[in-house]
């Protein structure tokens, strides 16, 4: 398919800035792909389309503060740095993107903090905006990650044009989370309550924990019409035994399993082996799901509304069918449904 054919028209004001006051009082749009149905219920309403024994597989990765705010040596000038991933934890050797990247250059130093207590040497350019830079820091590795927790901010995408607020340490965040590592938010997991996971659990529902950390390829244009074409960034994911034998358990067993997120549906799709059995897994994926493509695991998803030309929108078309996803697109743009971070629940069964 065409990158053009997943452009569309999204109002501004249809982008949810702020989360809502309740994670599961979110709009979700109930989408039958058999019978190319359409309704409209309350995020918290999920509970009445599962039944005992059926699974859902949820991303339990931990969004870090990855945004940094420095100045450069000499000129003071203001840098911001964004964490992409540790290379190397004995040498806190970084993979981070600069801007404005024209500034920073090899051997540039950066200090971070009122008292500039954290340090850190530009050591190599890795793409245009892309550097590796050394942090100097003479204190024990628990010491600089604290540090770093108390300099950096939570990396909500600057298409909300506002600046973080304490609501986002805890909101751009599931519940769930675990394992430090994504700087994206796996954000249909958020719209879950402990409430409600408390509700799920009593009515026999299970959960399988993988962990996928979102990287920023969920928000880098794709640059290429030919979306056979185009290739995404890598990023580390994890499925351990217990989980996999979780969700084989249920096919087994002829339960449905619920892939929560694009992350989960990924990661699904990463560790599914040509058996149909999902094994246990270690490593990265550069998986990039776009029509035409055949789901081996999952019998529904929940996910968000994604914003026009995004890999994660074509995942979704994908796995309803690109024509009744312009429908439900359409749907929901009428109905005002919100789109993207803090934006409304889609459940597809």
């Amino acid at each position: 398919m065409k990158l053009s054919q997943f452009k569309f028209d999204l109002p501004r004001e249809l982008i949810a800035d702020h989360p809502y006051k309740d994670r599961d009082e979110a709009k979700m749009m109930v989408v039958n792909r058999k019978d190319k149905t359409i309704e409209h219920k309350r995020f918290k309403d999920v509970l009445s389309y599962f039944n005992e024994g059926d699974v859902f597989v949820i991303n339990n990765t931990r969004v870090f503060p990855a945004r940094l705010y420095g100045k450069k040596e000499k000129t003071g000038a203001s840098i911001e740095v964004f964490l992409l991933r540790e290379l190397n934890q004995e040498s806190r050797l970084w993979d981070v993107l600069v801007d404005p990247a024209r500034k920073i250059r090899i051997g540039n130093k950066l200090y971070f903090g009122e008292d500039e207590s954290l340090v850190a040497e530009v050591i190599d350019n890795t793409t245009s905006r892309g550097r590796t830079l050394r942090f100097l820091f003479d204190g024990s590795y628990d010491e600089f990650k604290q540090t770093l927790q108390a300099l950096g901010e939570t990396p909500l995408p600057k298409i909300h044009q506002r600046p973080v607020e304490e609501v986002d340490d805890e909101r751009y965040q599931t519940i769930y989370a675990k394992h430090e590592g994504a700087i994206a938010a796996p954000t249909a997991g958020m719209h879950f309550s402990r409430e409600l996971m408390k509700r799920l659990e009593i009515s026999g529902i299970n959960f399988a924990e993988i962990t996928l950390h979102p990287g920023l390829g969920n928000f880098r244009a794709i640059e290429v019409e030919d979306l056979s074409k185009h290739k995404v960034d890598s990023e580390e994911m994890f499925i351990n035994q217990e989980n996999a034998d979780i969700i084989n358990n249920a096919k087994k067993k002829k339960r449905r399993v619920c892939a929560v997120g694009t992350t989960s549906m990924k990661a699904l799709e990463t560790g599914v082996s040509i058996t149909g059995q999902i094994k246990p897994y270690s490593g990265w994926t550069n998986k990039f799901i776009h029509p035409p493509y055949t789901f081996k695991t999952a019998d529904a998803m929940i996910t968000n509304f994604h914003l026009p030309m995004s890999p994660m929108m074509m995942m979704v078309s994908s796995y309803i069918d690109y024509d009744f996803l312009k429908e439900v697109y359409n749907t929901a743009i009428k109905k005002k449904y919100k789109f993207f971070t803090y934006g409304d629940a889609m459940l597809i069964i």
